[in-house]
């Protein structure tokens, strides 16, 4: 049974950073192409970024792509989401996601199969 588990989320300050890490766990981490996602309050889950198996492929939402990097690395069977200079409008669960297609860098959430629980990141003013 695949698993992800996200962490590193919490209340920042506009301006700040965080990382989030995403480690999987069940299964080969190179097997799966990787997301992220996320939820702001009272809206529909978004995409944010994605990588494929390698790393070789990224993928960005346009409005995100200069303040975010996502990367993986494969020793450690973790991904993560490097944020900077954080807004209020960031404020949301962030989720990460896996899917099966190794290559694929999909922006809608049915491309994944598999998901972990979110960690929440609050960007106060």
């Amino acid at each position: 049974q695949v698993q992800l588990a996200e962490s590193g989320g919490g209340p920042v300050q506009a301006g700040g950073s965080l990382r989030l890490p995403c480690v999987v766990s069940g299964g080969d981490f190179s097997d799966y192409g990787v997301g992220w996602f996320r939820q702001p309050p009272g809206n529909e889950r978004e995409f944010v970024a994605a990588i494929s198996w390698h790393g070789s492929v990224t993928r960005y939402d346009s409005s995100m792509k200069a303040r975010f990097t996502i990367s993986r690395d494969n020793t450690k069977s973790t991904a993560y989401l490097q944020m900077t200079s954080l807004k209020p409008e960031d404020t949301a669960v962030y989720y990460c996601a896996a899917t099966t297609i190794i290559q694929r860098v999909g922006v809608r959430p049915q491309e994944y199969d598999y998901w972990g629980q979110g960690t929440q990141v609050t960007v106060s003013s």
